[in-house]
């Protein structure tokens, strides 16, 4: 059977994301984002196009590592303000029948109790089309506003994810049986309460004792997303997640956090094939090379270069304020986002400066957009796939709408005809539409707590 390319429109609940500065372009409308309407209308056009899914990014603090202060980030929106995205899914579900939602949503702050009831009330709203991008965080701004003093260590906050992780399976899969509801008009009985189980919990961590307050939804647990590529990062995607988001600026680079991630998954115990892995990709497309690099080049102008160190500065946890252009920059041990970091040293060298980093920022990210035709966009994204062994892509946006019109009416045609995108959606939930089931393998460790059921 021939691999079926996956799609996500990789977006957040503020205006600018990942590409700094394109907001300002006159034909961006994510200014519009405190619209509903602009957001149950993306949700048509994506699932007018086969998307699987919208893939929300979200942050809880605000970008102030570059000079010390958020100025920069409040003058070029460098996402924030920004909303919270759970809030935006059950309007667009409501206004769609199939498309999926990656929604991220950090552990470090969220008490598990509630959040397992968030999650499952969001599933049976979306007729289990709800999936979860498990974060850790990394932002100091972030732990400063919950009252904490700054962020745990990088691999502490996984040691705290796996315990997380235990306790939300747990309230999903083991606290209520299949069969507890009942729904029994005649004898008045909505519930047996012989199935439905009190979750007993005490580590380092948390503690619980109570049942899952919501009754089981389609896909019990969420989709589960995580995008971590540091050695603990990759440890943890390989026991948890069922889609990995990667970053990368070349297929080899990608190629190896592929493998070494469906490796650990099979040392654990699951199968390769029950990951699969999106990369970040940016699409810059036309009718021919010549009208796509007329829009790249239109594009970049309105690149802001101070917005696109603002999110770096955050992202790897360094003060780009504190160096000249053409200082080496000193990395030292970031508790960021380690991989980040680790990606810009292998692609410009150990004594890499500003003046290097802004060099790849061509649009206001370190993300190499994809340039030229439909056909030879096409061509690019088939390359990937073979050669870089991923299933799918997080297409972030650059100027919305168009930027997924371009892909939706030029690059999908291609991609149908060589048989390697879907025609029509496959029915059921957002779990079997990727993987063919609802509901997590006997493979994964949250498995083990449905024998809570009955005993």
């Amino acid at each position: 059977m021939t691999r079926q390319i996956h799609f996500n429109a990789f977006d957040m609940n503020c205006v600018g994301h990942i590409q700094q500065g394109l907001w300002a372009h006159p034909r961006d409308q994510s200014m519009r984002y405190l619209d509903i309407h602009y957001w149950t209308d993306y949700a048509r056009k994506l699932e007018a196009g086969l998307f699987d899914g919208i893939f929300f990014a979200d942050v809880v603090g605000v970008y102030d590592v570059l000079g010390g202060s958020a100025d920069a980030a409040l003058r070029g929106a460098v996402q924030v303000p920004v909303n919270d995205p759970t809030l935006l899914i059950p309007a667009m579900a409501a206004a769609t029948r199939h498309l999926g939602f990656g929604v991220t949503a950090n552990l470090t702050y969220e008490t598990p109790y509630l959040f397992a009831r968030r999650m499952s009330t969001l599933d049976h709203l979306t007729g289990g089309r709800i999936g979860w991008n498990i974060v850790t965080g990394y932002l100091d701004s972030a732990a400063r506003a919950v009252g904490l003093t700054g962020q745990t260590a990088h691999d502490d906050r996984y040691d705290l994810a796996d315990e997380y992780m235990s306790l939300v399976y747990k309230l999903w899969e083991g606290s209520w049986e299949d069969g507890a509801v009942l729904r029994d008009r005649a004898r008045g009985l909505y519930a047996d309460p012989a199935k439905v189980h009190v979750v007993h919990h005490e580590g380092p961590q948390y503690k619980v004792d109570a049942m899952h307050l919501s009754e089981p939804s389609l896909q019990r647990t969420p989709v589960l997303y995580q995008a971590g590529s540091s050695a603990r990062g990759s440890r943890f995607a390989a026991s948890h997640a069922e889609c990995v988001f990667v970053n990368g600026q070349s297929k080899p680079d990608v190629r190896k956090i592929v493998d070494d991630i469906r490796s650990l998954a099979v040392e654990n115990g699951r199968a390769g094939s029950d990951i699969k892995v999106f990369v970040g990709a940016t699409v810059i497309t036309g009718r021919t090379d010549g009208e796509a690099q007329e829009k790249y080049a239109e594009y970049r102008s309105y690149v802001n270069s101070e917005a696109a160190l603002v999110h770096a500065a955050a992202s790897m946890g360094i003060d780009f304020a504190k160096y000249d252009m053409d200082e080496p920059i000193e990395t030292g041990k970031s508790q960021a986002i380690v991989s980040n970091v680790d990606a810009m040293t292998r692609s410009a060298g150990p004594q890499w400066t500003k003046r290097k980093l802004l060099e790849q920022m061509v649009l206001g990210s370190r993300q190499q957009p994809l340039v030229g035709s439909a056909q030879s966009v096409a061509d690019a994204l088939v390359a990937w796939t073979t050669e870089a062994d991923v299933d799918g892509f997080n297409l972030s946006r650059t100027v919305v709408p168009e930027c997924f019109d371009d892909v939706i009416s030029l690059v999908i045609p291609l991609l149908q005809e060589r048989g390697v995108y879907k025609t029509q959606y496959a029915p059921g939930s957002l779990r079997a539409k990727l993987f063919g089931r609802d509901r997590l393998p006997q493979s994964h460790p949250a498995q083990q707590y449905r024998k809570l059921a009955g005993a």
